[in-house]
């Protein structure tokens, strides 16, 4: 935004009524800063005769934190089955008691095959739904991305009763095409819901941030109740996966009711072609109803890359290095921490110390510094504090591999010798993650022109997989340095 004496009407008006706040304008001048303060009481108000609706009940904020919930929890079930694609990949039909795991390929590299399936695929939905954002409708987008997720889901739900033992390895090449198209389907998803909540207050990008973390706090429940209950591996992976077909199919509903509700429509409206006004000219009466560009028109190109690169290259940054520090953590060190008193064989110590200390503390933890963004928005998204405190969390890597990490080959030296450590490491570890990453997550979409605000949304996501890439690229390394 570029203030002089006329006023660029490019920003939703909601923007500044939600979130501003002293570090949104740059310092060193104070023209500029006035000029912006007068912009911000321009667009506080809703244009004549139109009336901000209220959320009735929290109805959008639910759905957008249910929404967060629906496009990574089949992800995290996907993975989070691990027992299962050990089974089933094995040439039996049936476990038997101390059969030990076939040295095949398959079975050895299964989780590097769905990681570089899971990362090309989002990486080339990520600019294949960029290239989309002014040529598909967000509706379009967000059902047909849920649909084509549900159907895999589905698909993936049948074949767990079915005895596959005898096309081991064509289950494999299904189960790798499904883990591809469902990471691909639910990148669309993500950062499309994502894009669009940049049209609307704060608070429901918190809610769309938040949710995501529920899921994977929801699957680490599931994972410690298998645990607990030793139910065989098939019936338990059952159940996870029509959860998750009810969770999508509810994703579904939630999509079709969202555009009949007052306060969403408001903020849905179409965008009106970004036009300069006059000092004494008012924007037009119908602004907010305004139609869309024309098909063909140059609001229906490829949105302008530069300019987003441009606003957002410090909070990507800071994106990129938060997620590559928690890539770098977790899951490959931390979940190799073992309790110091892993001999005494009591379940916390052997069976429960990982899942509860690594995956379900790191996923609560996370949970909590997202939604305490809801009432807390600070440091600003120009405040040089927000970009020192993610250069601080790369304290973390020696934290982490001084504690009891085995096995260790290169640095045999335990320094915090106390099962406390590693909780209270986590602990900091999902919090800082979960508050800064809402805190950068919802900053982008709001820095831009609101035309740009779903574009802007694609890219921020492109940020955490490129972070989280980088993160798990460098943790095979960390580990082999141990």
């Amino acid at each position: 935004m570029v203030p002089s004496r006329n006023f660029v009407a490019m920003i939703s008006e909601d923007d500044f009524h939600h979130s501003a706040n002293a570090t949104y304008r740059p310092a060193g001048s104070n023209l500029r800063a006035d000029q912006e303060a007068l912009l911000e009481k321009l667009l506080d108000r809703p244009p004549p005769g139109l009336q901000r609706p209220k959320d009735r009940f929290n109805g959008t904020y639910i759905i957008f934190f249910s929404l967060g919930i629906g496009g990574l929890l089949p992800w995290n079930f996907f993975v989070a089955a691990k027992e299962y694609w050990l089974f089933k990949l094995r040439n039996c039909s049936s476990p038997t008691a101390g059969e030990e795991a076939t040295g095949s390929d398959i079975l050895n590299y299964f989780e590097s095959y769905l990681t570089v399936a899971s990362t090309v695929s989002s990486v080339l939905c990520l600019m294949a739904n960029f290239l989309l954002v002014n040529r598909v409708p967000i509706r379009v987008r967000v059902l047909a991305s849920l649909t084509v997720m549900l159907a895999v889901f589905l698909l993936m739900t049948v074949l767990v009763k079915v005895d596959t033992s005898s096309w081991t390895s064509g289950f494999f090449a299904v189960t790798i095409v499904c883990m591809a198209i469902l990471s691909g389907t639910s990148t669309v998803f993500s950062s499309t819901v994502f894009g669009m909540t940049g049209s609307f207050p704060m608070r429901n990008s918190q809610a769309l941030i938040s949710g995501g973390a529920m899921g994977g706090t929801i699957s680490a429940v599931a994972l410690l109740v298998d645990l607990a209950a030793s139910s065989e591996v098939t019936d338990s992976t059952l159940a996870f996966f029509l959860t998750a077909d009810v969770f999508l199919g509810l994703c579904v509903g939630l999509c079709l009711l969202l555009p009949r509700l007052d306060y969403a429509r408001f903020y849905l409206r179409p965008v009106w072609p970004a036009c300069v006004f006059p000092s004494e000219e008012q924007p037009p009466q119908d602004y907010p109803s305004a139609p869309s560009a024309a098909p063909g028109s140059g609001a229906s190109s490829i949105p302008p890359l530069r300019p987003i690169l441009k606003k957002t290259a410090g909070l990507g940054f800071c994106i990129i290095y938060l997620f590559f520090i928690t890539g770098l953590v977790f899951p490959a060190i931390s979940t190799n921490i073992e309790s110091l008193d892993k001999d005494s064989g009591s379940p916390w110590t052997t069976t429960f110390f990982v899942p509860l200390t690594t995956f379900l503390l790191f996923n609560f933890a996370d949970l909590c510094g997202r939604q305490v963004t809801a009432w807390i928005q600070a440091p600003g998204p120009r405040s040089k504090v927000l970009p020192g405190l993610v250069l601080l969390r790369t304290c973390f890597i020696p934290l982490f591999v001084f504690c009891n990490y085995q096995p260790r080959v290169h640095l045999h030296t335990v320094v915090f010798r106390s099962d406390l450590y590693p909780v209270f490491f986590t602990s900091l570890l999902g919090l800082s993650n979960g508050y800064l990453s809402a805190l950068a997550l919802m900053y982008g979409p709001k820095i831009v022109p609101r035309e740009l605000a779903e574009a802007t949304g694609v890219v921020m996501s492109f940020y955490v997989c490129v972070g989280l890439v980088l993160g798990s690229a460098c943790s095979a390394l960390l580990v082999h340095l141990i």
